[in-house]
C-alpha cells in the first residue's frame, strides 16, 4: 500500500458501520480485509503511544468537536454469509432540526406544526454532509414537519444515495397503499418512522407568543422558569420532565431494540425531546439537563456498543480525521463508500 493511500485508510476508520440493511454497499471481500489488516495495526499503535489526543467532552459545548478514541476492535455485524448475526456495536444520530420560522421570528413553536426557513433548510443540508459517511439503517422523527424536513433534507447528501421513504400505518388502508411490491427497491430505501411521543414539549398557552414579549410581561425569572426548568409547566403546558417521560419512554421501546440488533439509528427531533434523551444516554441530572445547549442542524454522535452509549460529539465533516478514528466496522464502511463513488 502506498503512503497515499495508507493515510487515507487510517483516516478513514470512520463514524460508520455496518447494519444489516447495508449489505449491498459493503460487499466486503478478502482484498479489503487485507487492506485495512496494516492501518489497524498501525492505527492501534499510534493510539497506544497517545498520538491521538483524549479530550472529555463537556456538556454544554454544543457542537463538540473532539472525544475520548477507544482501543479500535472488530466488531461482530452480520454479513453475507451470516446476515442474522447481531452487530455489538452500532451508530446513533441525533440532530434537531434546523431552524424554523417560528425560531426565526422568536415565537413559541412547540407543538405547532412549523416548516423550515431558508436558514433551516441549508443547516439541514449541513447536517446532511457531516454525516454523510454515517451509516443510517432506520429514521425516526417527531411527527411534526420541521423535523422531517430535516431528515430528509440531510439524507439527499448520504453518500449510500438511498430514498428515506416515510412509513404510514395509520390503518390497514394506508399500509397497503404505500407498500412497495419490489424487493430490489426496497433495499435501496431507508424506512422514516413518525412519533408524536419525539415532539417538542406542548408549550400550552404561549404557543405563538413572542418570546421577548412575553418575558417582558411576565417577568423574565418567570419565563425562563417556564422555559428551562425540569417540572415546572407553563400555562396549560407540558414541563421537561413530562415530555422526557414519553420521549424516553419511546426511545426504550421503539430506537434502542434497533440499536442493540446492529441498526444504525437517526432520530430527527427537537430541543426538549433531545435533552430529554440525552439526559438518558449520559445519566445527566436534572440541574445539567436544563443547562444543556442544542444547536439547530449540528448532529451528535453516539456509539452503541455492549449495551452502552459512547459520546461522540458532532462530526465536522468526511475530512476529519480525527472524527473518524473509532471503530474497524466504520472504517471498513466508509472505504466502500469511497469504493462505489470511484
Amino acid at each position: 500500500m502506498n503512503t497515499d493511500s495508507l493515510r487515507r485508510a487510517i483516516g478513514a476508520i470512520s463514524v460508520q458501520g455496518f447494519g444489516n440493511d447495508f449489505r449491498d454497499c459493503n460487499g466486503i471481500g478478502n482484498s479489503d480485509v487485507r487492506l485495512f489488516s496494516k492501518a489497524l495495526r498501525i492505527n492501534s499503535r499510534l493510539l497506544r503511544n497517545g498520538i491521538f489526543s483524549s479530550t472529555r467532552f463537556t456538556i454544554k459545548a454544543s457542537p463538540i468537536h473532539s472525544a475520548n478514541v477507544d482501543p479500535i476492535v472488530a466488531s461482530s455485524h452480520g454479513t453475507a454469509d451470516d446476515p442474522g448475526k447481531i452487530s455489538n456495536e452500532s451508530t446513533l444520530i441525533l440532530i434537531r432540526h434546523g431552524e424554523s420560522l417560528w425560531n426565526e421570528m422568536n415565537l413559541f413553536s412547540g407543538c405547532v406544526d412549523v416548516p423550515l426557513t431558508k436558514k433551516g433548510i441549508e443547516e439541514a443540508i449541513e447536517a446532511g454532509k457531516r454525516i454523510s459517511y454515517i451509516p443510517v439503517d432506520i429514521i425516526f422523527t417527531s411527527a411534526l414537519v420541521r423535523a422531517q424536513m430535516t431528515a430528509m433534507l440531510a439524507l439527499t447528501q448520504h453518500r449510500c444515495i438511498k430514498v428515506p421513504i416515510i412509513i404510514h400505518d395509520e390503518s390497514e388502508g394506508s399500509k397497503m397503499w404505500s407498500q412497495i411490491h419490489s424487493e430490489e427497491t426496497k433495499k435501496q430505501c431507508i424506512p422514516v418512522v413518525k412519533a408524536w411521543q419525539l415532539n417538542e414539549r406542548m408549550y400550552g398557552e404561549l404557543q405563538g407568543l413572542n418570546k421577548q414579549e412575553t418575558a417582558e410581561k411576565y417577568g423574565k425569572q418567570q419565563v425562563h422558569e417556564w422555559r428551562r426548568s425540569y417540572g415546572t409547566c407553563p400555562p396549560n403546558g407540558e414541563s421537561l420532565q413530562m415530555c422526557s417521560q414519553r420521549a424516553v419512554a419511546y426511545f426504550r421501546k421503539h430506537i434502542e431494540p434497533q440499536l442493540f440488533a446492529g441498526k444504525h439509528v437517526m432520530v430527527a427531533a427537537h430541543a426538549n425531546s433531545l435533552r430529554a434523551i440525552i439526559m438518558y444516554l449520559d445519566k445527566l441530572t436534572t440541574q445539567e439537563v436544563i443547562n444543556l445547549e442544542l444547536s439547530n442542524g449540528v448532529p451528535m454522535l453516539y456509539i452503541y456498543k455492549e449495551g452502552k452509549f459512547i459520546r461522540r460529539g458532532s462530526p465536522l465533516g468526511s475530512t476529519e480525521a480525527g472524527v473518524y478514528a473509532y471503530t474497524w466496522d466504520l472504517a471498513l464502511y466508509r472505504h466502500k463508500l469511497d469504493e462505489m463513488s470511484n
